[in-house]
């Protein structure tokens, strides 16, 4: 089970597993897990009780968990980065989640944990497995418009989130801080939108991003190169960088293809999310590459991407250059 769907789940509230493994690499979910259980399982004001995996004897964990909580309710083990304690103990462990304490709850926090290894049946037939992996695609979307309704009582706009999504990265916690911020932007309006993230989330190296895309579009290479280097230096990575490209300039690639089925160009982009104020400088820019190289675009993206990642010899600079002077309609 995920970690969102396990935190959604109502027994949680009232009965704690009491053996769990969380695996995966989204540590704000790990500990949205461990949160949860611990108010299930715990008397007020108490906290579960962490070991690290290195030079922590079971013996020490196991006494632990067999001894009986003096103010009720249940005692809260957490082995932290188990998967060497797991290696060093794992018959005991067996052992012990084949007949785990009614007063204790065991969380192993794992990087992983195959299915088909003898512990894992064992802790998913009597108490969790609970999968704390990145969300991706439509599972995160889903995810982001239920923590905004949910949390704030607002919605937020699909191309808001992908752009979200696109600063951010897919780190929950760093998302729902954004999150946070852009809720209290909105005040009462009801729907998070585009122009509000863009406004709001990133740096100046979002900005400068931004300048970057928006002189390719306008074949102002001395502005786009000058980016670049600034953003380069910095230490940003090229495949961040074709990102923030790929989401600018799959919409002009969607309203050229909207266009051609028919759709005024205007009406075309506004479909394929550009903003009210940049569709003027879009219509001008596919105008001027015309429908050969505007078609060109996403296909573009794509071969710098596999380029990026082991496709192509050229130096990562030398590929992201290249693809801007593509981008501007200045080279084939």
């Amino acid at each position: 089970m995920h970690a969102t769907e396990f935190l959604k789940a109502k027994d949680v509230a009232i009965n704690a597993p009491v053996v769990a493994a969380l695996t995966g690499e989204e540590r704000s979910l790990k500990l949205s897990v461990i949160e949860a259980i611990g108010k299930a399982a715990l008397s007020d004001g108490e906290t579960p009780t962490k070991y690290p995996s290195k030079d922590t004897e079971w013996q020490t964990v196991k006494s632990e968990l067999l001894t009986v909580p003096m103010w009720g309710g249940k005692r809260v083990i957490v082995i932290e980065d188990a998967n060497e304690f797991l290696t060093d103990n794992r018959a005991a462990l067996e052992a012990y989640c084949e007949k785990p304490s009614k007063k204790s709850v065991l969380i192993l926090d794992l990087k992983s944990l195959p299915a088909n290894q003898k512990i894992y049946k064992i802790i998913n037939k009597n108490g969790a497995v609970v999968d704390c992996s990145p969300l991706k695609g439509a599972a995160l979307t889903k995810w982001l418009q239920e923590f905004v309704k949910n949390e704030y009582g607002k919605s937020i706009a699909p191309n808001a989130s992908a752009l979200l999504v696109e600063l951010v990265g897919e780190h929950l916690g760093h998302l729902e801080q954004e999150i946070g911020k852009l809720a209290s932007y909105a005040g009462e309006t009801q729907t998070i939108d585009a122009e509000s993230v863009r406004k709001l989330v990133g740096d100046w190296k979002t900005e400068t991003t931004w300048q970057m895309n928006d002189a390719t579009r306008d074949a102002r290479m001395g502005d786009a190169l000058h980016a670049l280097d600034k953003l380069l230096n910095s230490g940003s990575h090229p495949v961040m960088l074709l990102g923030g490209l790929t989401y600018t300039f799959k919409k002009y690639a969607t309203g050229t293809e909207l266009a051609k089925q028919g759709t005024p160009l205007g009406e075309a982009l506004t479909q394929a999310g550009c903003w009210a104020n940049e569709v003027q400088a879009a219509q001008s820019y596919l105008k001027r590459l015309g429908y050969a190289k505007a078609s060109q675009l996403t296909r573009r993206l794509i071969d710098t991407d596999a380029g990026l990642k082991g496709a192509s010899s050229l130096n990562e600079r030398v590929q992201v250059e290249l693809l801007l002077m593509k981008l501007a309609g200045l080279a084939e």
